[in-house]
């Protein structure tokens, strides 16, 4: 699998976090909306691939890769979001973290459990 799969199916799942958030609290699901909602995650999930890229022996398909990716994507995310004046509150934090972990995470476990 080259890099670029991994990459693209980890932009598209923080778009459709995006998307799901925004449906969820009956905000259009314009595409200039699911940007601003997703950008600051979109953000994060690539400061995570280069950070994962930069410390990790691993390729883009393991666990720890992913593990990488999630906690920068939230972290990042909601740094930016607090900056932005955006919503950061508790809740919110524990939602993206859990919601990203399974979508993230989710396709790496399931590529190591599938049969090759």
């Amino acid at each position: 699998m080259s890099r670029l799969l991994p990459a693209f199916l980890d932009v598209v799942l923080v778009l459709v976090f995006a998307a799901v958030g925004r449906r969820s609290h009956a905000e259009g699901l314009d595409v200039p909306g699911i940007a601003r909602t997703a950008l600051p995650f979109l953000v994060g999930t690539a400061a995570g691939w280069l950070l994962a890229s930069v410390v990790l022996d691993g390729g883009p398909r393991t666990l720890a890769f992913g593990a990488v990716v999630v906690a920068s994507t939230v972290v990042v995310g909601m740094v930016l979001r607090a900056v932005a004046a955006q919503g950061v509150a508790v809740s919110f934090v524990v939602v993206a973290t859990v919601v990203l972990g399974v979508f993230l995470l989710g396709w790496r476990l399931l590529v190591r459990l599938l049969p090759v």
